[in-house]
């Protein structure tokens, strides 16, 4: 997916250039000449980045890294015509993540932004993954990296295969797999069993999981189809 990027400058040639040149890399590029309309942006958009001047009219571009800073975590790269250290300080103090002095060179500007960009999105995804590392349904709980099942906080003792068919079944709600499918998922392409082997398993995993094994709440049937875990 394009990244989307807003550039907030009150000078309208170095919108227009800096605008014309993200785009030749495919960015998605907005534009705001003051404070009060870059935060209007940033709350109504999701951006990838913020390229934030600071001398801006009606607020300047610390005021409006600040505000932002109070309901977004988007990297701010931000300008300034000043090279003074202090100016380097506040910005970052006020929540940038970089700071570039003008006149810049845009090679400069886009390899800074991709490394942010990049950093940026490989912390967000591995906070995701931690997040995802526990599942919670209803009752049940399923820890992913000790590979450990929870019914109504009392654990229960699943083997490998019926833990990776739970874990399918959770992760993939409403999605029905034949028992072909699962052979295959689960045990390998190489498996030398038939299908009653998943048939087997699934039993075994009601038995551990459901309070209602007859009357399934987790594992579902789909008549002539296959299993799913209906959400």
């Amino acid at each position: 997916m394009n990244k989307k990027i807003l550039v907030v400058d009150d000078e309208k040639l170095i919108v227009k250039g800096i605008k014309f040149s993200l785009e030749q890399e495919n960015y998605i590029i907005d534009s705001a000449y003051d404070g009060d309309e870059a935060i209007k942006l940033a709350k109504t958009n999701d951006y990838d980045l913020i390229i934030l001047d600071v001398m801006l009219p009606k607020k300047d571009g610390l005021e409006v890294c600040r505000h932002i800073r109070g309901f977004s975590t988007v990297p701010i790269i931000m300008l300034t015509a000043k090279g003074e250290d202090m100016d380097k300080i506040l910005g970052l103090e006020f929540g940038a993540d970089d700071y570039m002095t003008k006149p810049f060179n845009i090679m400069e500007l886009k390899a800074r932004m991709k490394a942010i960009i990049r950093r940026n999105t490989f912390v967000s995804n591995k906070k995701e993954q931690e997040e995802n590392t526990t599942i919670l349904t209803d009752d049940l709980e399923i820890q992913r990296e000790s590979r450990r099942v929870f019914v109504s906080g009392k654990e229960t003792n699943l083997t490998a295969k019926e833990f990776d068919l739970l874990e399918l079944f959770i992760l993939n709600p409403n999605k029905v797999y034949s028992r072909e499918q699962l052979l295959n998922i689960v045990w390998g392409y190489d498996f030398p069993g038939d299908v009653r082997t998943v048939d087997v398993h699934v039993r075994r995993l009601r038995e551990k999981v459901e309070k209602t094994p007859s009357s399934p709440k987790y594992v579902q049937t789909k008549w002539g189809v296959g299993y799913y875990y209906q959400k």
